[in-house]
């Protein structure tokens, strides 16, 4: 389910707005003081997929709001107002604002720019157990140190991320690597599983991540 932080402060339009969405299985929290919202969202950037914001706001104008958050968060954020002139869009824009919408509108509306805007900015990093996977970069980091791998140990590790907790026979994981032959008498899957162990710190006989499986592979446990 995602988070959505709601800076509202006609309470009426608050409350139309958080029972829609929660029909589409968000979140929302609410707030009427845009300041109260900025300090919640410092404490919870990472929690909060997406801000909506009302320009018209009591404290501070809803500009100086979306400009406060850019100075510390990139978390995507939709203006929704009744102001609807050209030269307020743009400067939406120019203050970080991903969307704008212009009250009146339906509330599906309203969903539909959520859902854009979360597909746009689906993560591609990734965390898993110990390891730190940045899909962009072909990067991945063990305890925030970065793995000095090959081409073929990155995509066996990465495979073996895909099928956690499952047993993958050799033959398995040669069709799954570019660059391995499978060949029952040749032991080369087995040579670069041995380096990568080295690579990731793990240890064969008390294996913390990739465990053998006698006669058929490795499992990822980690």
């Amino acid at each position: 389910m995602h988070n959505v932080m709601l800076i509202e402060d006609d309470l009426d339009m608050q409350e139309l707005i958080k029972d829609y969405l929660q029909n589409y299985d968000f979140n929302v929290i609410g707030y009427e003081k845009p300041k109260e919202a900025i300090e919640s969202l410092k404490n919870a950037s990472d929690d909060i997929s997406v801000v909506v914001l009302d320009l018209m706001l009591p404290q501070m104008d809803g500009f100086d709001v979306c400009k406060k958050i850019r100075e510390f968060s990139e978390v995507p954020i939709i203006i929704s107002s009744a102001r609807g002139e050209l030269s307020d869009k743009i400067l939406g824009f120019d203050f970080g604002a991903d969307d704008y919408l212009a009250k009146p509108y339906e509330p599906r509306e309203l969903v539909l720019r959520i859902n854009a805007i979360l597909r746009r900015n689906i993560k591609i990093n990734k965390t898993i157990g110990d390891f730190e996977v940045d899909e962009e970069k072909m990067e991945i980091k063990v305890d925030g140190y970065e793995l000095d791998l090959t081409q073929i140990e990155y995509d066996l590790l990465t495979l073996f991320f895909k099928n956690r907790g499952k047993v993958l026979s050799r033959e398995v994981l040669s069709n799954g690597v570019k660059g391995i032959e499978y060949n029952t008498k040749d032991r080369a899957i087995d040579m670069h599983i041995s380096n990568l162990r080295y690579k990731i710190g793990d240890d064969s006989k008390e294996p913390k991540y990739i465990k053998s499986v006698w006669g058929i592979g490795y499992k990822f446990i980690g």
